[in-house]
């Protein structure tokens, strides 16, 4: 592997920039490490031919610097168009479909200089969080291909961790970014809501669940990628005013952190996975953090009925159109069934009410940071589960009743569009790693960010273990 590959986005651009490096040798670099690597895991899907990247490469070096991401390659989460490039969404109803313009996001980096490579795997519509679908097949965790690197921007994470791109983008709703940035190493950041604004028609007011953010090797790349993504758009009314994220700041002196755990017992998680974070917050403390448990500020229940209400709304009627007819119908997997179901059997008072539910908890968390800079839970209750599990039946004894019920640690910040960096904190007894997450109050970016920076700079999980 050449050793470019091995530094930061930050490091690979400032090369580029510098004349140390051109941007024809780093795709030369990229491109033999997606031939080593890739067919191992499976992460990146749709990638373009080498004759136009090169010669993309070539333009880059012989024209002026376009900005912070020239000459990066990159590859974007299936579930965004790229003009000229299939957008399956890990669906045979879309396989082949060729996009005729930039999604919003994807512009972005376009103007900032990336080169898009090719696409990172997702499940179905982006649903579940076991990356694999019917279109690209399964991708593997590289700690252990025999298990999953969840999702569902499990390509994203797998390409980062292999070192076949520096910077990716995903997106997050019940956690997309979070899980598989803590299943392989890497970190992954969902941003508060608006900061990034919504690609595609439709409803602009209604649908608040989900967000595309950055997922790096650093919380430094975090920022400079989620300074490309931000800002405002005239088509999108809720989105925020831009707010330069860099440079980022080690913040972790003084800071307050509370430890929501297990949400006072009442979350079931596997073995080791607690006590890991604890080691986790154990670095934070040394930095001079002042980490102490709390209390869960809300009712476990009332949580989870306001996000399955509203996610099922939100399925119902994004994928109506598919389920209506019977040729594509048949195309889409049992979970997105249900979801479109269960969203239709839905009364608008029931929804109402799980969005008041959504506006109390929004208000306790005020009170709560009152408290607290952050908050800390794990990013997964499980480990890495086999890839042949499409996701798992119980958790230390106790039923899962739904397809994403164990990824319920992710809904506290995913309801109301916190900011959450999720970060490394090691390997278990198994050799497979697991994060935790770093939540910060409603536009509380750059808060988070600092911390993450903080506890990066005392561990690089990233840098240290990359896998084999």
């Amino acid at each position: 592997m050449h050793e470019i590959l091995d530094r930061d986005a930050h490091e690979q651009c400032t090369a580029i920039a510098s004349g140390q490096v051109s941007a024809e040798e780093l795709m030369r670099a990229t491109l033999s490490q997606i031939d080593a690597v890739n067919g191992r895991v499976n992460a990146i899907v749709e990638l373009r031919d080498a004759k136009p990247l090169l010669a993309e490469a070539r333009a880059m070096d012989a024209g002026p610097n376009k900005g912070a991401l020239h000459g990066l390659p990159i590859a974007v989460k299936n579930l965004e168009d790229v003009v000229g490039m299939p957008t399956s969404q890990g669906s045979p109803v879309f396989a082949g479909h060729v996009a005729g313009a930039d999604g919003l996001y994807v512009s972005r980096m376009r103007a900032a200089g990336a080169i898009f490579i090719g696409k990172t795997n997702t499940p179905e519509f982006g649903l579940g969080s076991q990356t694999y679908n019917p279109v690209h097949g399964e991708t593997c965790n590289p700690y252990d291909v025999s298990r999953t690197c969840g999702g569902s921007s499990g390509g994203a994470a797998v390409a980062l961790a292999t070192r076949m791109v520096a910077l990716a983008d995903g997106s997050d709703a019940m956690g997309s970014l979070r899980n598989p940035a803590g299943w392989n190493n890497v970190y992954g950041m969902r941003p508060s809501w608006g900061r990034v604004p919504r690609s595609g028609d439709g409803d602009v007011y209604l649908h608040q669940l989900s967000t595309n953010g950055p997922m790096a090797r650093s919380p430094r790349d975090l920022a400079l990628l989620l300074d490309v993504l931000a800002g405002p758009d005239p088509r999108q009314p809720l989105a925020m005013a831009y707010d330069a994220m860099l440079p980022v700041k080690a913040t972790a002196q003084g800071k307050r952190i509370g430890w929501l755990a297990d949400w006072g017992g009442s979350l079931p998680f596997e073995n080791g996975i607690l006590d890991l974070c604890r080691d986790g917050l154990a670095v934070m403390e040394k930095l001079g953090c002042n980490v102490e448990p709390i209390t869960p500020p809300f009712s476990r229940d009332a949580l989870w009925e306001a996000w399955t209400t509203l996610r099922s709304w939100s399925n119902a009627t994004s994928l109506g159109e598919l389920y209506d007819d019977p040729k594509t119908r048949d195309q889409l997997k049992p979970d997105a069934i249900w979801e479109i179901e269960r969203g239709r059997s839905l009364s608008a008072i029931e929804v109402h009410a799980a969005s008041v539910i959504r506006s109390q908890w929004f208000v306790a968390t005020v009170r709560m940071f009152e408290s607290f800079d952050a908050v800390a839970m794990p990013t997964a209750q499980v480990w890495p589960f086999p890839l042949n599990e499409t996701w798992p039946r119980e958790i230390a004894g106790q039923g899962m009743d739904t397809y994403h019920r164990w990824m319920e640690c992710m809904i506290p910040a995913s309801l109301i569009g916190l900011p959450v960096v999720a970060v490394p904190v090691g390997f278990g007894a198994s050799g497979l790693p697991m994060g935790i997450q770093l939540i910060g109050p409603y536009k509380g970016d750059r808060g988070v960010l600092g911390l993450a920076q903080s506890y990066h700079d005392a561990t690089d999980w990233p840098g240290q273990c990359p896998p084999v």
